[in-house]
């Protein structure tokens, strides 16, 4: 009998993504993995459920696949992730399309669950367990090229920020241990990978829970020694939480990139407080000046909630002023959504939809014009780049350290030779946009 054809949709964010290479990784002795859902026997989609937008588009895409039961191969669809976890069986009676659910911790009984489906004459099951002890670990098929890939360092999130249902869903936070990330990132060097870029809910606090101590510098050098990784990338670093020895190690480790993910969510200290998050405005500017004065080039990345119960329009305007001060590189805009099971979901002083939106784009615009007055002063420069591929135009395109993967932007440029994709090439800049820069190969790749 021919294996049958498994395919995956995932949706979401790295962390969402990790858990699907996982997935892939456990099944695929099982199974043939397909990249068209049409040639599927089976789907499986990796929901998010973090806001109202991610969940309606992890519900249409569930209805989307459902359809493929009819018009092509597939005889199973099933659903993991975030929404199934937020909503266990009550998601499974409310689409009787689905035949299987899984919770963010239960994929080791995914195999066995799709026997017994078919054993059983397609009889529907869930497997949804709450659990805020074991962390997604194992074998990966990594989906995002053969030169970089995301490693989780931990899972979960103490932080309880008012508008956030993570908590709820992923659990506590806890560590992998140094060990088991030292050996995951040596496995996906002997891949090809060449660029790690580190994720969890909050990257500064990594260790605290095993170790008693923020072990975030120290996981860097590990991971440093290992000779083929050229880049060392950081997300989800809480300022409140970056400490002079980290500092020190994005400083002084030349594999690190000079770039790092801040996710501020506001500047009023009438919303920090609201939000629940651990700091305040004088303590946030304090950490990105040190940054900015003691990492040189450093590139700085942020997200905002604009609309937040109770944000006046002096808030937003406070909001406003620390942006233009700061003149992050790279910035991104929110609306906030208001979700059931959080805090702020009963808060009084909602805002309306209008306002948010006016909010995001006032902001959004900003932003657009500080990004392009940056890029402007960066011709002339010249940057190692990473080969991502060549586009229908005939440009080759690539990143340098200052752009994480699918966020940031590209560097285009033109080369007759034929490159090698996950190759490091010179390139320097001779013209920019808003978001993307335009450069000439400086070496002799061309």
């Amino acid at each position: 009998m021919n294996k049958l054809n498994f395919g995956l949709i995932s949706l979401g964010c790295d962390k969402n993504r990790i858990d699907s290479e996982t997935i892939l990784g456990n099944i695929e002795h099982n199974y043939e993995i397909v990249n068209d859902p049409k040639k599927a026997d089976i789907i499986l989609v990796n929901t998010c459920g973090f806001i109202e937008a991610s969940k309606q588009e992890s519900i249409n895409t569930i209805l989307e696949m459902a359809e493929y039961k009819s018009k092509y191969n597939c005889k199973m669809l099933i659903a993991t992730g975030c929404l199934t976890q937020r909503y266990g069986d009550e998601l499974l009676n409310l689409m009787p399309e689905l035949d299987l659910i899984l919770g963010v911790n239960d994929y080791n009984g995914l195999n066995d669950a799709i026997n017994n489906f078919f054993s059983c004459g397609g009889k529907k099951q869930s497997l949804c367990n709450y659990s805020d002890k074991n962390i997604n670990e194992g074998k990966r098929i990594v989906t995002t090229g053969s030169f970089s890939a995301y490693v989780r360092i931990s899972e979960g999130c103490n932080n309880s920020c008012s508008y956030c249902i993570i908590p709820k869903i992923r659990g506590k936070y806890r560590s992998r241990t140094m060990e088991d990330i030292i050996d995951e990132c040596n496995e996906l060097n002997k891949q090809g990978v060449k660029e790690i870029i580190l994720v969890a809910q909050d990257t500064t606090r990594y260790g605290i829970d095993i170790y008693n101590k923020k072990m975030l510098p120290e996981l860097l050098r590990k991971i440093s020694r290992i000779k083929s990784i050229e880049w060392i990338r950081i997300l989800y670093c809480y300022p409140e939480e970056i400490t002079e020895e980290l500092i020190e190690e994005i400083s002084v480790n030349d594999k690190v990139c000079k770039y790092i993910d801040i996710p501020i969510q506001h500047i009023s200290n009438n919303i920090l407080k609201n939000m629940k998050r651990h700091t305040k405005k004088d303590k946030i500017i304090k950490s990105i000046l040190n940054l900015k004065g003691k990492v040189e080039n450093i590139c700085l990345r942020t997200s905002i909630i604009v609309g937040f119960p109770g944000e006046t329009e002096e808030d937003f305007q406070e909001l406003k002023e620390f942006i233009k001060f700061i003149r992050f590189d790279k910035l991104g805009v929110f609306k906030y959504s208001r979700e059931e099971d959080t805090e702020a979901f009963n808060m009084p002083n909602q805002i309306d939809e209008s306002v948010k939106e006016q909010r995001q784009e006032e902001l959004m615009l900003m932003q657009q014009q500080i990004s392009k007055e940056i890029n402007k002063s960066k011709i002339g420069n010249i940057y190692k780049v990473i080969i991502e591929g060549k586009n229908d135009n005939d440009y080759w395109y690539g990143r340098n350290y200052e752009m994480s993967p699918e966020i940031d932007g590209e560097i285009f440029f033109k080369c007759d030779k034929i490159l090698n994709v996950g190759d490091f090439t010179n390139i320097k800049i001779i013209d920019s946009l808003e978001y993307d820069l335009i450069g000439v190969v400086c070496d002799e790749s061309c």
